[in-house]
């Protein structure tokens, strides 16, 4: 059975229809004609075989807000604050999700036809790692052995980190066995969550050791996991750890986890450092840029882990990017536009760092005014700068008109029916154009930012009472895009620490850290899991009351929601002249306060803020408040799983197969 598996992932490859812009990954090769031995007799056809295991992993990861492995869907995305509009099961309030029909369906099933599941995936890793050891590959170089292994570790650990951020700990499977749900020797129980912890980070420390901190040859191998990006990867588990999902004495300043995940961060920073990883750009206009300024294949000192998408109309040859194509409203002939919650309009700093309020001269109805300059790189509103490749001028609109006060229906200007007068525009490309197709604009995900690690140390130091700390890391992010260091607030108080102040302890620590997240991370398809390891949607027991510690408020009970710009008068055409709509708001333009001043002077003219027509967050038909069971922090085992595998134990707070009380406790 063993053997067999070089033909079996040469099937699932042609029936998954894929491109790549990867240099690695950008010819399809028929493996057909080759046999094992084959197969790995030199080092172009092993890496053939290499390399289209990414193909199994990453094959649908074409959005930025896209999670897990393999899966890559929006559905955890659509459970935060980012995104309204859909409901989705784990936050209907309508339902109660504890059987094993409830749960999700990412741990796969067991059968013996081969599938792209997780557990395929960790076996097709298991596979190359013994091959690399044995006879059949002894005439491949040292150093491509080396580097084959290494990358199969960290695509291992991968897979999993996110199948225990999914139902916490599983079986820990490290070679390669027999598709069987009868031989006794792979009956292996679900191991604790600390040890699946614990075997990530030794997967992590293999890769580290094996693999290059930046390949030598960028054009064949950028994006293949590095050095660099298992040192990091390695913050990201330990802070998950460490956080009150699966640590129960997190509010212990001096827990181990948190000193772990500590030195983890610190030493990736070191090392990256030295390897010349760095914060790309000193500006928010570079902030802006650093998704598509240097192309595919170049090095990104920003860019710890990447994805490069396709530049070309060849479907056979590209993975094509879908974010670009939904971000784009109807009138730039996208797919519609991501309308923006307000909550989100109103969450980011003003322009000196501090929040959002009104002592602070926040207005929510201008809230274009006055922002933090990554406000205006991740939102476009009407009268925005926001070009492509015809039009590097090109603005949007996003209002709308009535005949009269009894009108059912409104008009949209240029077809714009969005729930806000914002839409997402981050890591959207201005060289991008329908005339090709805006999925070929060519702009990489960065999955893993240098400044991702940053926040990882600057809450480990926070977690741990080092606020002076926690203040500097803040610091270096927000400096970056222009933040002052010190400034004042409207009734002339002093402002400090870059907008942050000063922080009472280190529950505000910690708090100014996620807001941070919340911020400088949106929409890169992070704040799910922020939420869920901070256990953030409610102030359960289980949680040690973080919600209330962190002087925050519960998700649930929230909605999210939208408003129009409606025109003032009602008329059966626009409102608008084209003198009118002659603003072009450029934050990097000498009069971008003038343009500023002029839409809010137009605003007060023509329009007034309308509520949406009807609530954003329904389900079928009827209005709903977010609500987010306890037991959905971590899922449980499905039917066919615990019917298939019946010696694995469900997790407390699901049923198990035959309706008993699972026993699992994912916190160990």
């Amino acid at each position: 059975m063993k053997n067999k598996i070089v033909y079996l992932i040469i099937i699932i490859a042609f029936q998954i229809s894929v491109g790549c812009s990867k240099k690695f990954l950008e010819d399809m090769k028929d493996y057909n004609q080759y046999g094992e031995d084959q197969s790995f007799s030199n080092e172009t056809l092993a890496g053939w075989y290499i390399d289209r295991i990414y193909n199994y992993y990453f094959v649908s990861y074409n959005s930025p807000i896209k999670q897990v492995v393999g899966q890559y869907n929006d559905n955890r995305s659509r459970m935060t604050e980012e995104m309204g509009g859909t409901i989705i099961n784990y936050t209907n309030p309508l339902l109660t999700l504890q059987t094993t029909s409830d749960a999700d369906g990412y741990y796969g099933t067991t059968s013996s036809s081969i599938a792209n599941n997780p557990y395929t995936r960790i076996r097709f890793c298991n596979d190359i790692i013994e091959k690399m050891d044995e006879s059949i590959t002894q005439s491949l170089s040292d150093s491509f052995r080396l580097r084959a292994k290494g990358q199969m570790y960290f695509l291992r650990a991968l897979q999993y980190f996110d199948l225990v951020r999914t139902y916490g700990g599983v079986p820990i499977v490290l070679t390669v066995q027999n598709s069987s749900t009868t031989d006794p020797t792979t009956q292996i129980p679900r191991s604790k969550s600390s040890e699946c912890f614990t075997q990530i980070i030794s997967d992590l420390d293999s890769a580290a050791i094996m693999l290059p901190m930046i390949w030598s040859s960028l054009s064949a191998n950028y994006g293949r996991p590095t050095a660099a990006a298992a040192l990091a990867m390695k913050s990201r588990v330990l802070l998950t750890a460490a956080s009150p999902l699966f640590n129960t004495d997190w509010d212990n300043s001096g827990s181990p986890k948190w000193q772990a995940a500590l030195q983890a961060g610190l030493d990736a920073e070191n090392k990256l450092t030295a390897a010349g990883y760095g914060l790309y750009g000193s500006t928010a206009k570079e902030w802006a840029q650093m998704t598509y300024a240097q192309g595919n294949a170049t090095f990104n000192k920003e860019a710890i882990m990447i994805y490069l998408l396709s530049t070309t109309t060849n479907s056979t040859t590209g993975y094509n990017n879908a974010w670009e194509n939904s971000l784009r409203p109807p009138d730039y002939k996208g797919t519609g536009g991501i309308s923006v919650p307000k909550a989100m309009l109103d969450l980011f700093p003003m322009a000196n760092g501090t929040r959002p309020t009104k002592d602070n001269g926040y207005i929510d109805t201008f809230f274009f005014a006055n922002r933090d300059p990554r406000f205006y790189r991740t939102f476009a509103f009407s009268g925005a700068k926001w070009g492509i490749a015809s039009n590097a001028n090109r603005t949007t609109w996003l209002y709308r008109w009535k005949a009269n006060a009894t009108a059912t229906t409104a008009t949209y200007y240029g077809n714009n029916q969005t729930n806000s007068p914002a839409l997402v525009r981050k890591m959207s490309n201005p060289a991008a154009d329908s005339a090709v197709g805006y999925q070929y604009s060519g702009t990489s995900i960065f999955e893993y930012r240098y400044t991702e690690l940053l926040l990882n140390i600057a809450e480990c130091y926070a977690a741990t009472g080092d606020i002076a700390n926690t203040i500097a890391y803040l610091g270096k992010i927000r400096a970056r895009v222009g933040i002052p260091a010190t400034s004042t607030t409207p009734d002339g108080g002093a402002v400090s620490n870059y907008g942050i102040g000063t922080l009472a302890n280190k529950y505000a620590a910690i708090e100014a850290v996620l807001y941070e997240r919340r911020v400088e991370l949106a929409y890169e398809g992070k704040r799910f899991w922020d939420i869920q390891r901070w256990m953030l949607y409610d102030n359960t027991s289980n949680s040690g009351n973080s919600v209330t510690k962190l002087g925050l408020e519960p998700i649930n009970g929230t909605i999210r929601d939208g408003y129009y710009w409606q025109s003032k008068t009602y008329t059966n055409s626009d409102p608008l002249t084209a003198a009118d709509r002659n603003i072009l708001i450029d934050p990097d333009a000498s009069n971008f306060n003038d343009q500023i001043a002029a839409l809010k002077t137009l605003y007060q003219n023509k329009f007034v803020m309308t509520p949406l027509d009807k609530a954003w967050d329904l389900v079928n038909g009827t209005a709903v408040n977010i609500l987010f069971r306890p037991n959905y922090y971590l899922s449980g085992l499905g039917t066919t799983v615990l019917s298939s595998n019946p010696w694995l134990t469900q997790n407390i707070g699901w049923l198990d197969y035959s309706g008993g009380q699972g026993t699992f406790d994912y916190q160990q």
